[in-house]
């Protein structure tokens, strides 16, 4: 069994606290209704009966004197007073709309310990009526004992009173066992979860687990940002600390390559939805911004969308350029609105693209961007199921593998790697997106301190 980090759990379940105000206001809420407007109200009376032994010599003395006391006749006794003899002359006497069967099933009768007194209690959802039932039993036996062990000091202790308040009144123990379950049922439901739970996160040990170095986080979009729909975030907003992990990123980049005059890099990911092309447009632009000539091409052949971004048209790319002659190649490039950036889109979608990327004209075409530019940004299609961007990766100088925190699952991300590793591609290291920025403490440490400043 994998052990489990307490610290670890303890922070995920924070993530559940909504969950847990939710659950618990719903079932004790459910509780207040069922207490008090569904459940009906149930009363219970109750009295004492006092069985002395008796002095006299005869038979009854004689059946008395076989057990010891009259202490050994309580159990005998308690079944005499719930017996159809006793309950059906109750039932006759208070005209009674019940049978036998269910008068006994609310009629409790136990012996005193280490008396020989009896209690009797009753329930009722009628309060008079669980006194005056109470009182008839006690009556009832009282007669029927003395005439069956020919006993005259059988006596009503305490006459049954009414009670005031119901029985079943447990308002109070049902919220707190309510409120229990509830904590219970949510920290296990997560604790299920946790221990299940197969996605790669930011905490995790990367390099040993996966031999793979990070490199590089980016934080979730603010509200805010994700409201206004603009995802240039470094050239829209170069001091959100999303534009910060970007070029956190392209520093780490830059270091990595220091001694391989790294100038084509391959942004892919494990699955769709996991933001690798807004990782490459912005990687590009920080790129661009520090001075470098930059091309971003758009290898997703399949559903590529860096044309959206930069708001060009797509009537022509990569694909129609491959179908042309490589010397027209800069009729195909787009500029930007960022200086010393420009675009190659995807163009049209062709139905093997595959087959297009793996060509020979392709390493072709990587090899004359590779001398026109410093920096040439490849945004490829994601790894799970397709063939793409592992073809790219066997001749770029670097590969990024973009994942979700907390979202990607580690067997895709093993299942990336190893389709990379097999053609041997140049691994850069991994990327976390979408990281909640409030786990960082850099974040919390700096930004933080900086909001409260500004």
């Amino acid at each position: 069994m994998e052990e489990i980090n307490t610290k670890e759990f303890l922070s995920y379940l924070k993530r559940y606290i909504i969950g847990f105000i939710l659950v618990i206001t719903a079932a004790v809420s459910g509780v207040i209704i069922y207490d008090e407007i569904i459940k009906k109200p149930i009363y219970q009376a109750s009295t004492t009966i006092v069985i002395a032994k008796t002095e006299n010599a005869n038979n009854a003395a004689a059946t008395l004197n076989d057990v010891n006391t009259s202490q050994k006749l309580t159990t005998t006794y308690s079944e005499i007073a719930k017996s159809e003899l006793v309950l059906n002359q109750v039932i006759k006497s208070l005209n009674l709309n019940t049978d036998v069967k269910e008068l006994s099933s609310n009629v409790t009768v136990k012996p005193v310990e280490d008396t020989s007194i009896l209690k009797v209690q009753v329930k009722d959802p009628d309060a008079a009526q669980s006194a005056a039932i109470a009182n008839k039993i006690a009556e009832v036996f009282t007669d029927k004992i003395t005439d069956i062990y020919k006993l005259d000091n059988v006596s009503q202790l305490s006459a049954a009173g009414v009670p005031e308040s119901p029985a079943n009144n447990t308002l109070v123990r049902d919220i707190i066992i309510a409120t229990v379950v509830s904590v219970l049922g949510v920290a296990g439901f997560a604790f299920i979860r946790y221990y299940l739970d197969d996605t790669v996160k930011r905490s995790d040990d990367i390099e040993k687990e996966y031999g793979l170095p990070i490199a590089g986080q980016i934080c979730r979009l603010d509200a805010k940002l994700k409201k206004s729909g603009v995802e240039l975030i470094v050239e829209k907003h170069p001091k959100e600390i999303v534009s910060e992990n970007i070029k956190s990123l392209r520093t780490n980049l830059q270091f990595t390559g220091i001694d391989d005059n790294v100038k084509t890099i391959l942004v892919t990911s494990t699955n769709a939805g996991e933001g690798k092309s807004f990782v490459s447009a912005n990687l590009a632009i920080s790129f661009a911004q520090a001075g470098k000539r930059v091309l971003l091409v758009d290898c997703d052949l399949r559903k590529g969308r860096v044309h959206r971004l930069f708001g060009l048209l797509n009537q022509w790319g990569l694909s129609n350029l491959l179908a042309d002659n490589l010397n027209n190649m800069y009729n195909y490039i787009q500029p930007t609105n960022t200086k010393n950036l420009s675009v190659l889109t995807c163009g049209t979608y062709p139905p093997n693209p595959s087959e297009i990327l793996s060509s020979k004209k392709n390493k072709m075409l990587v090899e004359y961007l590779r001398t026109g530019y410093d920096i040439v940004i490849f945004d490829g299609a994601p790894v799970g199921g397709l063939a793409d961007s592992v073809i790219l990766s066997s001749f770029m100088d670097q590969t990024l593998i973009i994942t979700r925190d907390a979202v990607t699952a580690k067997s895709d991300l093993r299942a990336a790697k190893d389709s990379l590793d097999k053609v041997g591609a140049k691994i850069a290291g991994l990327v976390f997106n979408f990281v909640n920025r409030k786990s960082s403490k850099y974040y919390n440490y700096y930004y933080g301190e900086q909001s409260k400043n500004d």
